[in-house]
């Protein structure tokens, strides 16, 4: 993806923590985000080879501290989402270190940021001024809501959203009780689509020469997230029927239980649910004008649904995904969290790929993204502990030694002891 490289006649200091061949390779985002939604989307450019610096503040991202660690400030989520980037401290309250800011800013292609915008110009980013004096950078704005609604400005975390975008419904209308997913679902969700408009915004760049900034408000982006398949009725004008996918939200659809366990098992076409039909004694059903197509079994999913039920308690586990198989019929186990680190897939694969840590931190065990280039999975780093890479980094932008130290001395700019 050459067409991605910045052209900017950089230091070669600037793919220092890219993987040669990489895709990203010489690709440099200065991160400022903290707690999920940002570290997540900057994981995905780190894994995919972008030099990604952590610009922290001297107290360091919360989920630094967040759970269990065998060191203090290198918790197990933290590894997870902030793994391959490197850690700076500066203050940017402290006018040097908003300097700081802006000597590494000549270098960079990308910088993002969940800072609540009436924050920003306090810190010295005005975004109009940045646009003005570095025309190639691309500036991503991770925020809770768009800045053009009255909601803009508002502070937002991943269960707000979930409440707000309309999951918390969905759970409702399927379970009866309003909760959130058990999962930072709307974190993870913008995270990508923040990660995915980076590149885009870089791809333009590679035709136009010049940066943009772009805006990814959780709100929006988890609100078409949600209705994309719930509100097929009202894609016309007048709707033509309620709003909610009746497949999905039913309450019969789950894993089904067998003889010894569950089963993941989804026979989709007609000649599937024939085949399933015929398998259980129930060959009569396939000619059933309620289940005859895909229209008529979405309209009849409850009645549908507790026949698949039926059948599936016949048998154990295993023979059915036996049967699955011989019929063509998508079928899974229900795996634990604990079986996913035995998966024989997943081992087969190199999913988790164990990575040794320095200064005799220990040994990381950290989950591969599952993509490919060349047939190769990305080849992971560790995290990085709070300002291990200050005195590089000022290096990289052209700092000499006695202005590092003055940096570090004024606490303008902090480094890990010994590093």
């Amino acid at each position: 993806m050459t067409m991605m490289t910045s052209t900017d006649g950089q230091d070669p200091a600037h793919a220092a923590m890219s993987e040669p061949g990489a895709p990203l390779q010489g690709i440099r985002v200065l991160d400022l985000s903290t707690v999920l939604f940002g570290p997540l989307a900057s994981r995905w450019l780190s894994d995919y080879g972008a030099d990604v610096i952590k610009v922290e503040s001297p107290a360091g991202d919360s989920t630094r501290t967040t759970g269990v660690q065998r060191e203090p400030g290198l918790a197990g989520g933290f590894m997870s989402t902030n793994r391959g980037k490197r850690s700076i401290v500066l203050d940017l309250k402290h006018p040097d270190g908003r300097a700081a800011l802006r000597k590494l800013l000549e270098q960079a292609d990308v910088l993002m940021h969940n800072i609540r915008p009436q924050k920003l110009a306090a810190i010295g980013l005005d975004l109009a001024e940045l646009s003005a004096r570095y025309p190639r950078l691309v500036v991503a704005c991770l925020n809770g809501f768009s800045e053009q609604g009255p909601y803009g400005g508002r502070p937002a975390y991943d269960d707000i959203v979930q409440g707000m975008c309309g999951l918390a419904d969905l759970m409702h209308r399927q379970t009866g009780e309003v909760q959130y997913l058990p999962t930072v679902a709307a974190d993870k969700v913008s995270g990508l689509i923040a990660s995915q408009a980076i590149l885009t915004a870089l791809l333009a760049r590679s035709r136009t020469g010049k940066g943009q900034q772009v805006e990814i408000p959780m709100f929006e982006c988890m609100t078409d997230f949600t209705l994309m398949e719930h509100r097929g009725p009202h894609n016309y004008l007048p709707p033509l029927g309620t709003l909610g996918y009746a497949r999905v939200l039913s309450r019969a659809r789950r894993p089904y239980r067998t003889l010894d366990g569950y089963v993941c098992m989804m026979p989709y076409t007609t000649a599937q649910w024939g085949r399933f039909f015929a398998e259980v004694g129930r060959p009569d059903l396939a000619a059933d004008p309620r289940f005859s197509d895909m229209a008529a079994r979405t309209k009849h999913i409850d009645i549908l649904l507790p026949l698949l039920a039926e059948g599936v308690a016949t048998r154990s586990t295993q023979a059915w995904l036996a049967v699955c198989e011989r019929l063509d019929i998508p079928a899974g186990p229900v795996n634990t969290l604990e079986q996913l680190f035995e998966d024989p897939h997943l081992q087969a694969v190199g999913f988790f790929q164990t990575v040794e840590n320095a200064d005799n931190v220990g040994a990381a065990l950290l989950s591969s993204p599952g993509v490919r280039f060349n047939g190769e999975l990305p080849k992971l780093r560790p995290a990085s502990r709070l300002g291990q890479d200050t005195r590089q980094v000022l290096h990289e932008a052209g700092l000499s030694d006695d202005e590092i130290a003055a940096l570090l001395a004024s606490r303008a700019a902090q480094a890990s002891a010994g590093l």
